[in-house]
C-alpha cells in the first residue's frame, strides 16, 4: 500500500466534557482500526503517536488520533480522570466501522484511559505507549491495577529511562513489553544513547505493527 492509498480528515465530536475531535489516517483497504489518545502533556503531535499515524495505514491499519475535549478548547492542563474517560467514552461510537475491530490506545495519561474503558467499551486490544505506572520517584504510588484490569490483549512500549516506570518495574507476564532502549517518557534518546531519534521511532513502529497483526489474525 503506498501513500496514495491513505486518506486523511478531521472530525469533531461533541462529549459532556465538551467539544473533542478525531484526526483520521484512513487505510483504502483496512482491517483494523488503531485510536490513540495523547497525553496530559501535549497533543496529537508527539513523535510516537505521528510516527504511528505515517506507518501504520500502509499496512492496512486505519489510525484515529483522538484529542480530549481539554485540548481542543486550548487549555493546558487535563483534567480528572474520570472527565477523561467521560470524553473518551463519548468519542468511543465514532470510531467504530461497521466489520473493523477497534484497539484501544494511548500515550501516558491517554494509556491510561484506554486501560480504564477498554473492557466495557469491548475493544479488541490496548495499545499503551508510556504507561505512566506511577509518579516519578513514588514508585509506592502504583497504578499496575489499571494496567492489569484492561481486560483485553494489551501491549506497553517503555522507554528504558522512562522515569515514570522503567520496564523492570512492570510485572511480568501479564501482557507483551517491549523496550525503547535508553529512551525517556516522550521517547526522546540522549546523543550519548546507541540508537538513534528514527530508530528509536522504528523499535515502536515495528513493534506495534506486529502486535497488531497478531490481533488482527485473532
Amino acid at each position: 500500500m503506498t501513500a496514495s492509498d491513505v486518506t486523511s480528515a478531521v472530525e469533531s465530536v461533541d462529549t459532556p466534557a465538551g467539544e473533542a475531535r478525531i484526526t483520521w489516517r484512513t487505510a483504502a483497504r483496512a482491517r483494523l482500526v488503531l485510536a490513540v489518545g495523547h497525553g496530559a502533556g501535549g497533543g496529537i503531535e508527539a513523535r510516537d503517536l505521528r510516527a504511528l499515524a505515517d506507518a501504520l495505514p500502509r499496512l492496512g491499519v486505519t489510525v484515529a488520533l483522538v484529542e480530549q475535549p481539554w485540548r481542543v478548547a486550548g487549555k493546558k492542563v487535563a483534567p480528572a480522570p474520570k472527565t477523561l474517560d467521560t470524553g473518551w467514552r463519548a468519542v468511543w461510537p465514532a470510531l467504530l466501522t461497521p466489520g473493523l475491530p477497534v484497539i484501544a490506545g494511548g500515550r501516558s495519561a491517554g494509556a491510561r484511559v484506554a486501560c480504564r474503558t477498554a473492557a466495557e467499551l469491548g475493544a479488541r486490544g490496548v495499545l499503551a505507549l508510556s504507561f505512566p505506572l506511577h509518579p516519578p520517584g513514588k514508585p509506592e504510588k502504583s497504578r499496575q491495577d489499571e494496567l492489569l484490569g484492561a481486560g483485553a490483549p494489551t501491549l506497553v512500549v517503555q522507554g528504558g529511562n522512562d522515569p515514570f516506570g522503567k520496564p523492570a518495574e512492570f510485572p511480568a507476564g501479564a501482557f507483551e513489553l517491549v523496550e525503547v532502549p535508553s529512551a525517556d517518557h516522550g521517547f526522546a534518546v540522549p546523543k550519548r544513547a546507541g540508537i538513534g531519534r528514527e530508530e528509536a521511532l522504528k523499535v515502536i513502529t515495528d513493534a506495534v505493527a506486529g502486535w497488531v497483526g497478531r490481533i488482527r489474525e485473532c
